[in-house]
């Protein structure tokens, strides 16, 4: 690797390209890292940690009137905006600072540049007249949000990266999507007492997700007062005197003060020069990789978004992990893909790991349902009609819990740990053996012992 600058090139800071290039340096390899914005990627910048400090803060309010149930003395309260964003930044620069000063203990070289292929070996930086060659290069750009361009007057929108730098907090919002994102921001909008409409255009929210988890949170938004405009979409944005109109196709409108897109995300790969280094991309711009995250080119790498395989960050740091102990501790690792828990941040939260009813039936054929609706402990005291969701989802020949899902506080801290059992391929069995811990949510988990039988089913039985 003497021929080269460097014996690994990182393009992009985030937590995938962070976690390779610090275990790559730790092995006594030069590295260096290209970063274009700042340190951390999404998640730490414009994503995951500062989306979560924003439900934080929103979620007050409703404690607030939690507490006067509670016997707590009624208080007035009010939100700072700028207080809240000071605090933020302050947070998420301290985090930023972690991430480059574990580059810099490990012996990484930081590159604040952004990065372009010349060809297979050789990239060059933009802005500081200099190209730098390496023998292996991998790419973890991450992805960004994507707005419809052929929409008339989508310019007057934002999406998720605009809305945690928003000069004040608006007093009307519409959030458009349906997917993970979009139900978390009108979450954070309608729990800062922002009159919020989240609009979709399919007809219902979190397409992917087990058919009853979609239609419980649906319900519970409803009973939150969270206004969900479904099987609706944008025909164009006008920017009024009176704010922004959206008009709808079929008729209809919807005045705001802010529009923000969360329709998706797609892979980071403009102006990479990827042509230029023969690595070739799928159609919607995702670099195609194998199970070593080895792109077309034998020794330039992907992870991460980039790649579209599964977006979350704990499996771009895993995906760097594995990249990095198979090239530079010669220790051959995967990234393994499967039964990976993951949460959604709404308001309540929704937690899965494993398979959903329908993704059950198609892969096992018969299985097992084991379902609660039920009325959590800390809110049914002040006599309110919250309801949580327990469902478990059992391959019936075996026995094994191939799906648990979660509907209710703090769903994603109890996925996490039942995520342990479904990837142990634990059984039912094994589940109900289990002594529950009392009064807690969790322990709702290992009573299920009647499976489910949906009423109009059980009606004709």
């Amino acid at each position: 690797m003497a021929d080269y600058d460097y014996d690994l090139f990182v393009i992009g800071a985030g937590s995938g390209g962070v976690r390779a290039a610090r275990i790559a340096a730790m092995s006594g390899a030069k590295v260096a890292v290209a970063e274009e914005y700042r340190i951390g990627g999404t998640c730490v910048i414009r994503g995951c940690v500062p989306k979560k400090f924003m439900v934080y803060a929103s979620e007050f309010a409703d404690t607030f009137k939690l507490a006067e149930g509670y016997g707590w003395s009624r208080a007035e309260h009010t939100f700072d905006w700028d207080a809240f964003l000071n605090m933020k930044e302050i947070e998420i620069s301290r985090l930023s600072g972690i991430y480059a000063s574990n580059l810099a203990k490990a012996g990484a070289e930081l590159i604040q540049a952004r990065a372009r292929f010349v060809d297979a070996h050789h990239i060059e930086l933009i802005g500081s007249n200099r190209t730098v060659s390496a023998a292996k290069i991998l790419i973890a750009t991450g992805g960004r949000p994507k707005t419809p361009d052929d929409l008339p007057g989508v310019e007057h929108a934002i999406t998720s990266n605009e809305a945690f730098h928003l000069p004040e907090l608006p007093k009307r919002v519409v959030v458009v999507g349906g997917g993970y994102i979009a139900v978390e921001f009108a979450g954070i909008f309608h729990g800062l007492g922002c009159d919020t409409t989240l609009m979709y255009r399919g007809p219902n929210i979190l397409r992917g997700f087990d058919e009853d988890v979609r239609a419980h949170l649906a319900d519970e938004l409803h009973k939150r007062g969270l206004k969900v405009r479904l099987s609706a979409q944008h025909e164009r944005i006008e920017k009024t005197d009176k704010g922004l109109v959206s008009h709808l196709a079929g008729g209809g409108h919807i005045v705001s003060d802010v529009v923000m897109f969360a329709t998706g995300r797609e892979p980071y790969v403009e102006g990479l020069g990827l042509d230029a280094a023969g690595v070739n991309t799928a159609p919607g711009g995702a670099i195609i990789v194998d199970a070593e995250s080895r792109t077309s080119v034998s020794h330039i790498f992907a992870v991460g978004d980039v790649t579209d395989r599964v977006n979350l960050t704990p499996v771009a740091i895993r995906e760097g992990q594995a990249f990095a102990e198979s090239e530079f501790l010669g220790r051959p690792t995967r990234a393994d893909h499967a039964d990976i828990a993951t949460a959604v941040f709404s308001q309540p939260q929704v937690a899965v790991v494993g398979l959903s009813e329908a993704q059950a039936r198609k892969a096992h054929g018969k299985v097992d349902i084991y379902m609660s609706k039920f009325r959590p402990m800390k809110t049914v005291f002040v006599g309110r009609e919250d309801r949580a969701l327990m469902k478990l989802v059992v391959e019936r020949e075996g026995g094994k819990v191939v799906g648990c899902h979660i509907v209710g506080p703090d769903a994603a801290e109890m996925i996490q740990l039942a995520a342990i059992a479904v990837k142990a391929g634990l059984t039912k069995a094994q589940w109900d053996a289990t002594c529950a811990v009392h009064p807690t949510l969790a322990e709702e988990l290992v009573t299920l012992r009647e499976a489910y039988i949906p009423p109009e089913l059980k009606a004709a039985l």
